[in-house]
């Protein structure tokens, strides 16, 4: 198996800007508020946390290819 990745680019879709964050390992992110413009980003449709919709890497449980929080 491979390493857990932590850390992630959150790219905001309004406005372009990109962060990276650290992800935490055993909870989902649901909300994220862009430091530029301050947009309260949510997970798409379909996606478990805001990592898996606007990060770089997929969260945590997802790279493990567990079931993630939101997920039924």
């Amino acid at each position: 198996m491979s390493a857990i990745v932590l850390e992630s680019i959150l790219t905001c879709p309004h406005c372009g800007f990109a962060k990276q964050e650290t992800m935490p390992m055993d909870a989902c992110q649901f909300y994220y508020e862009c430091s530029n413009c301050k947009a309260l980003l949510r997970p798409n449709a379909g996606d478990c946390c805001v990592f898996c919709s606007f990060g770089s890497v997929k969260c945590p449980p997802i790279q493990q290819q567990r079931d993630c929080c939101a997920r039924s």
